[in-house]
């Protein structure tokens, strides 16, 4: 009997969940951010910028400082760290939707540091790099989308080099009583139809919001990274716990 997972509420063949997702992607690309902005009231900008001020990336060494961003195709991780580098990083930007990675490399065009970065179409799951290449991986609102979660930890982990800082960015389960409700309510009327009217199709935003039910909540992901084979795996939670910022070492 074919293996089979999630997509949203629908149980789908596992070998199908990337081609469902791929035209998620496909059918937002060009308004993604700006869905992201309506969705979060802006506040997912503050959470990205709080997973890049975690990790630091250095302003000056020998040798560049090389990040993986993952799922990053519009591309606003990678600017991000980019800039509070103030140039030395080099970010390889990496999603498996070219539509998503077109937004993106456009936009480097004009950003302060954008020759320090590269765009590379790839699979989480697979990836198309050297072992312990990376001194540094992030995926901000992208591993919930993975079919096989276990497989692209086992990835990150490959890639990156000892002493490697691994950062995840995901949302999570509301945890506060009375906001948890408001905040259902919010996703469950308001999101799909203002992608509807945005994008013009509300069904990508009805995935996404199953989607974030459905990913396993920080704890058992914890233990998931753990697993991998990380270290000082830590967890902290963001606007009462709309989001998470999972934090991780590879020793």
């Amino acid at each position: 009997m074919a293996e089979t997972t999630h997509f949203g509420e629908r149980t789908v063949p596992l070998d199908e969940k990337q081609a469902l997702v791929d035209k998620v992607f496909h059918d937002v690309a060009d308004r993604y951010d700006l869905m992201n902005d309506l969705m979060s009231g802006g506040v997912h900008r503050l959470w990205k910028d709080a997973m890049v001020a975690r990790l630091a990336p250095p302003k000056t060494g020998s040798v560049p400082y090389r990040v993986l961003d993952m799922a990053g195709g519009t591309g606003d991780i990678a600017e991000r760290i980019l800039n509070a580098s103030v140039g030395y990083a080099e970010v390889t930007v990496s999603d498996i939707n070219a539509d998503m990675l077109r937004v993106g490399a456009e936009r480097a065009k004009d950003w302060r540091f954008g020759m320090q970065a590269k765009f590379v179409e790839a699979n989480a799951e697979e990836l198309p790099f050297e072992d312990e290449y990376f001194d540094a991986y992030t995926i901000a609102f992208g591993i919930r989308n993975v079919p096989r979660i276990e497989r692209a930890l086992s990835e990150a982990f490959r890639v990156l080099k000892r002493g490697g800082r691994f950062l995840v960015l995901e949302f999570s389960a509301v945890d506060i009583p009375g906001f948890d409700r408001l905040y259902k309510e919010w996703s469950d009327r308001a999101i799909p139809p203002i992608g509807r009217v945005v994008t013009g199709d509300a069904q990508p935003y009805q995935y996404l919001v199953e989607s974030i039910r459905k990913f396993p909540p920080p704890a058992k992901f914890s233990g998931m990274i753990e697993k991998a084979g990380f270290k000082r795996v830590t967890h902290t939670a963001m606007s009462g716990n709309i989001a998470a910022l999972h934090a991780a070492w590879k020793l």
